[in-house]
């Protein structure tokens, strides 16, 4: 009976996700975060929002914007260190970025409500390849609002050359969709 408990315990942890597990979470009180699918949606090129404006200074103290990046796609990944899903997903974020790189694709990360320390570390562990936005009290989540729950994490936005958002992904996501919706986003003139 313990041991089946047990596995009951783990396995909703693992569902629910970032929500699950209180002691993972940022301790600022806000522990209302929004599960996602991982599911890619694409918005028609005449129903596309344009993104806010976004920057800050990176985890490594340099600045970054979407705005140096205009006329490329780029793909904004919302993340933090005490979120599984997030270092679940951390690879393929990895590898889509390093695929498409030669095709002009930037990706920028968005730590969210994290611990610098904490941050740092996780990207020492995961040499993601692009600069993450340190943006702990998630004022950059926040500008998403409408498009992206404040406290959706992860989340994924594609930005066309227009610098509106083209498709997003609330939960992790896999390698085949992220890869496929960022070349189709690519391949528009």
């Amino acid at each position: 009976m313990r041991a089946t408990s047990f596995a009951a315990a783990a396995l909703l942890v693992a569902v629910a996700g970032c929500a699950g597990n209180p002691g993972s979470q940022p301790q600022t009180g806000d522990t209302r975060f929004v599960a996602g699918d991982g599911k890619i949606t694409m918005f028609e090129a005449a129903d596309r929002k344009a993104a806010p404006r976004v920057e800050g200074e990176t985890l490594d103290g340099d600045t970054a914007s979407l705005a140096a990046h205009r006329g490329k796609v780029v793909v904004i990944n919302f993340w933090a260190s005490w979120c599984a899903p997030c270092r679940a997903e951390a690879p393929v974020l990895k590898e889509v970025s390093a695929a498409k790189k030669a095709d002009g694709v930037t990706f920028l990360g968005i730590d969210f409500k994290d611990r610098k320390a904490d941050a740092l570390a996780f990207e020492r562990g995961h040499k993601p390849g692009y600069p993450s936005i340190f943006d702990q009290p998630g004022k950059v989540a926040l500008s998403f609002q409408g498009t992206v729950p404040p406290a959706a994490i992860p989340s994924t936005l594609i930005i066309d050359r227009q610098g509106r958002i083209a498709a997003r992904a609330l939960g992790a996501v896999t390698y085949t969709d992220l890869l496929d919706a960022v070349t189709k986003v690519g391949d528009e003139r």
